[in-house]
């Protein structure tokens, strides 16, 4: 008896389950498939690191997004949508020439393991770097972008 309540129980959760992941299937992503314009890009310091913030960091800091099949189902795409619409936010290198960009943090976030972030690497094993690979990145992103720790030992007050 026991066990045909539990059989009993788990097909219903199974059900359930399934009812609830098919409905929100209906509910629409606010984030366009269509990237827009690239209207301006930094000043790269080499060839290796535009290769690299591409390969590693381009899909949420930048207008050239590739959006996997699974960047059309729920809930994965509702991440997918806060972690594209923020990245470009704070830092977006297609659109270098209409505003100021964070692009001095970018370079402690790498260091720290802050960027990519830990699902995203799950994702995308390509954007795991490898320690001199990510040493080399993190010089190439100094050189673009420089730090906002060497900005704040630069600044002087009188």
């Amino acid at each position: 008896m026991v066990q045909k309540n539990r059989k009993k129980f788990i097909l219903i959760g199974i059900v359930i389950f399934l009812i609830v992941f098919i409905t929100i299937q209906f509910i629409p992503s606010s984030l366009s498939h269509e990237n827009p314009q690239v209207t301006g890009e930094p000043k790269w310091n080499s060839e290796e690191t535009r290769i690299t913030f591409f390969k590693a960091c381009a899909d949420c800091h930048s207008n050239e997004t590739k959006f996997p099949w699974y960047s059309n189902v729920a809930p994965i795409s509702w991440v997918i949508e806060s972690d594209v619409l923020s990245g470009r936010k704070h830092f977006n290198v297609s659109e270098w020439d209409r505003k100021a960009e964070n692009g001095n943090d970018a370079a402690e976030e790498v260091q720290h393991g802050s960027m990519p972030t830990g699902l995203y690497l799950i994702m995308h094993s390509k954007a795991n770097l490898n320690a001199l690979e990510k040493k080399k990145f993190v010089e190439g992103l100094t050189a673009t972008f420089g730090t906002s720790q060497h900005k704040r030992n630069t600044i002087k007050f009188e």
